[in-house]
């Protein structure tokens, strides 16, 4: 199936023969279905926290200790997906057909001046005409303009403010002064980019850095990292043969969110906070903001320091209590429940491997209808249960089971996670060894006109994690306000 110059432009990648021949038949095989328990509600599995829990959590992050923090945002590819409904109705317009007054294009053209990213120099005032949304889109998406179409998400604008405009990233750095800030006055930020945005990103923060960091008296030390080539996944035809482009190469492609397992790996700082770039709000929402993410902080703090307490202890003197009492802490907090040992030898080992790994604490959202994965207790390969994210195409929806945890599910997935990356000996730990390879996924897409498979590495905050401690907390609606379509931007958090 693969010929000798295909194994040479597979090494020249970085990956190996092997690899791409395990990943064909991958897609052949597929993935197997998530086996689910239940959904996590607040019955079970999310914690609703009262004021007095919220305001301990935050004290505790106040005065625990931590080894660095980082605030990581992923931030690659660009946002064509955003202006999708603005390209077609840009196409319908130069082939000189009209499009309804109620399309998201018109709507975008009679609200121009709504957006940060309107100057009367080049959006002029707004006609309710086909000509004028024409000029408009041509404006808004192509190079004449801002050529928003082919940027990436990060150095749009999306807020104005009295004397200034920002950035989905210039909102980062102002999170970050908010709620990552080292004792020594540093922000640290990692960025995950594509090679091609680089310019994009250092321009766009460049121009802002100095007046922020004097206004908010911070140090930003900011890492950009993109997905090694070596993470990308070959593609298939719909007979599971590898697909050739034109010249009969090997089609690869990135492989998802599920590749920055690699590039988190590499952050240092023992506290990270996760969020993606395109979910930020207008500074009005700071504070509700940041109080959130400073009680997903404690309370992630709170964990890791009781685990590191039962580890100790297991160390130092083992014994049925103890193991008792632990299964009964990872069965209430954690959902967390194991299979019968053989022997207390047994349970004791069992219940060291199942403490010792990365732990994350996820915001988790009432569902309101918006898209996303969703939080459930599943059963697992070594017959223990534990808390994951899913998303639908995880389920298998045909059986009657998973089809009823999720028209029962309560909560979905905003992104917003906090990571304890040491452990209880003071190292960092190594986030590959905790990654579920059968928690992948496969999707269908297209390339020059003709259908392909594309394989997706379990994703940073599904599969990529299977293997961490997980607590889910509710959060407020009001810290999630992600910009998926470019009319998100009129939404009350992204307004003056």
């Amino acid at each position: 199936m693969l010929t000798p110059k295909d194994n040479q432009q597979i090494e020249e990648r970085g990956a190996t023969p092997r690899q791409v021949r395990q990943q064909i038949e991958q897609l052949r095989r597929g993935f197997p279905w998530m086996k689910i328990v239940g959904p996590a509600t607040p019955e079970r599995g999310i914690k609703v926290l009262d004021q007095a829990a919220v305001a301990a959590a935050e004290s505790y992050y106040m005065k625990a200790d931590v080894k660095g923090k980082c605030k990581f945002v992923p931030a690659s590819g660009a946002a064509s997906r955003m202006f999708k409904d603005m390209f077609c109705a840009l196409a319908k317009l130069e082939a000189g057909e009209d499009i309804g007054a109620d399309t998201p294009a018109a709507q975008l053209a009679a609200r121009i001046k709504d957006f940060a990213f309107y100057t009367p120099e080049l959006f002029g005032e707004p006609e309710d005409t086909s000509a004028y949304r024409k000029e408009t889109l041509r404006k808004l998406l192509g190079e004449e303009g801002l050529d928003y179409g082919c940027k990436p998400k990060g150095v749009l604008k999306f807020h104005r403010y009295p004397g200034e405009v920002r950035t989905a990233i210039a909102e980062h750095l102002v999170e970050a002064q908010q709620y990552m800030r080292n004792p020594d006055g540093s922000c640290n930020l990692t960025v995950t980019i594509s090679p091609e945005h680089r310019e994009l990103f250092e321009n766009a923060i460049g121009t802002i850095l100095p007046a922020y960091e004097k206004r908010y008296g911070v140090k930003y030390n900011i890492t950009f990292t993109c997905q090694d080539k070596a993470t990308d996944t070959i593609a298939v035809d719909l007979e599971n043969k590898p697909f050739r482009k034109a010249d009969g190469t090997l089609l690869f492609r990135p492989a998802g969110h599920g590749a920055l397992i690699y590039n988190l790996n590499q952050v240092q700082e023992e506290l990270v906070s996760i969020k993606n770039i395109d979910n930020v709000a207008h500074e009005k929402l700071l504070p509700v903001t940041t109080r959130y993410k400073q009680v997903l902080m404690g309370m992630a703090l709170q964990l890791r320091d009781q685990i590191f307490h039962y580890l100790r202890q297991l160390d130092n003197a083992p014994s049925v209590q103890l193991c008792n009492e632990i299964e009964h802490f990872l069965d209430k907090e954690l959902c967390v429940q194991l299979p019968l040992a053989r022997s207390e030898e047994e349970r004791v080992n069992m219940l060291r491997a199942k403490l010792d790994r990365p732990i994350r604490v996820c915001g988790m959202v009432r569902n309101e209808g918006e898209p996303g994965g969703g939080p459930y207790v599943i059963s697992g390969k070594d017959g223990s249960t534990s808390l994951q994210i899913l998303e639908s195409v995880q389920i298998n929806k045909a059986d009657t089971g998973s089809a009823d945890a999720m028209s029962h599910a309560t909560h979905f997935n905003p992104v917003d996670l906090v990571c304890c990356l040491y452990n209880y000996k003071g190292e960092h730990f190594d986030l590959l060894r905790y990654v579920d390879p059968e928690a992948g996924f496969i999707s269908s897409k297209s390339y020059e006109g003709r259908e392909l498979k594309a394989l997706e590495l379990p994703g940073l905050w599904n599969g990529a994690m299977s293997e961490w401690n997980t607590l889910f907390v509710e959060v407020p609606i009001e810290t999630f306000n992600p910009v998926k379509v470019v009319l998100d931007l009129l939404r009350p958090a992204h307004q003056e």
